[in-house]
């Protein structure tokens, strides 16, 4: 893509594709394609039955990718997600047999009803591209993207994800119910799975990878870049967490408002840009100190926002 003009216009059709079965959800729909873009991983925490799976079909779908689901259970093993080598007595060697992480989108569906080391799994995979077995080095496909659901923490059988595997995930979103309306409009339609079966890919994979190669181009001003530093600063010095952000994590804010620019035809990121995915970004990876009653039940995003001024 030679300009952020074509490139919007090039992911259009995409969003317009998602919105068609995800109804409602613009906002989330957005934020996960940021994700993808921004090469990163995407956490969806919600109630059961809302679209979470249905949303990880679509994007597969839309964008051509090849797709695998893992249902996440107690007894999950992590041979089960990366694969198992199996000694083949003709060849008088181990071969090994690919597990469902080759896929160039994974759906990990309620990881947090794994146990710790069926979750560890993952980590190799979504941190290095690559997975170790044997000592054999295996590369994943390109694009690699993950999108794991869970069940709220206080639903029955969870195990909450550590705070290593959570920061592997660029974003964390939830859905939510549905209006009225559109909950009306899902009564009476088609079912979703079916309308799914119809999508034809809209966005060569070619054009992803552009795409995903010029969000790291999108223009970002040294004042954009105080802003940054100013939140993630503030996370550290207030007192109001447990931990202050990462250099990853604010690395992962500043390519997920590139890529949010890039979505809306802009070759600079705006502070609006900072602050449409700030929630998404440093929600799952901030913890309000129990202690501290400064702010009330403020969201995180709003209670920075407030604290940290626009240089």
């Amino acid at each position: 893509m030679s300009h952020a003009a074509d490139t919007r216009r090039a992911l259009e059709p995409v969003i317009a594709a998602l919105n068609g079965i995800v109804l409602g959800k613009d906002r989330q729909v957005r934020l996960a394609l940021a994700c993808l873009l921004a090469r990163g991983h995407l956490l969806i925490e919600d109630l059961p039955g809302v679209g979470k799976t249905t949303l990880a079909q679509t994007l597969a779908r839309v964008l051509g990718l090849s797709y695998q689901r893992v249902q996440f259970t107690s007894d999950l093993l992590p041979a089960d997600v990366i694969g198992v080598s199996v000694y083949d007595r003709d060849q008088g060697r181990f071969e090994f047999h690919k597990g469902p992480v080759f896929a160039q989108l994974l759906l990990a569906d309620e990881v947090n009803r794994a146990t710790p080391k069926a979750q560890s799994a993952l980590l190799e995979a979504m941190e290095e591209r690559q997975v170790t077995v044997d000592g054999h080095t295996h590369p994943l496909p390109d694009p690699f993207f993950v999108v794991a659901t869970q069940n709220p923490s206080y639903q029955l059988g969870t195990y909450p994800l550590p705070e290593s595997q959570l920061d592997r995930f660029l974003m964390r979103i939830e859905l939510g119910y549905p209006s009225a309306a559109l909950e009306r409009e899902l009564l009476r339609g088609r079912d979703r799975r079916a309308l799914l079966l119809e999508l034809a890919p809209q966005l060569p994979l070619a054009v992803l990878a552009e795409v995903q190669r010029y969000v790291q181009q999108v223009h970002v001003a040294e004042p954009l870049l105080d802003y940054v530093q100013a939140l993630v600063q503030y996370t550290r010095d207030s007192g109001l967490f447990d931990a202050g952000l990462s250099p990853r994590a604010a690395i992962s804010l500043l390519r997920a408002a590139q890529a949010w620019a890039l979505l809306h035809g802009r070759a600079g990121v705006l502070p609006e840009d900072v602050q449409a995915v700030l929630r998404a970004v440093a929600g799952h990876r901030l913890q309000r100190r129990s202690a501290v009653d400064g702010g009330g039940g403020a969201d995180i995003d709003q209670l920075l926002l407030g604290a940290v001024a626009v240089p």
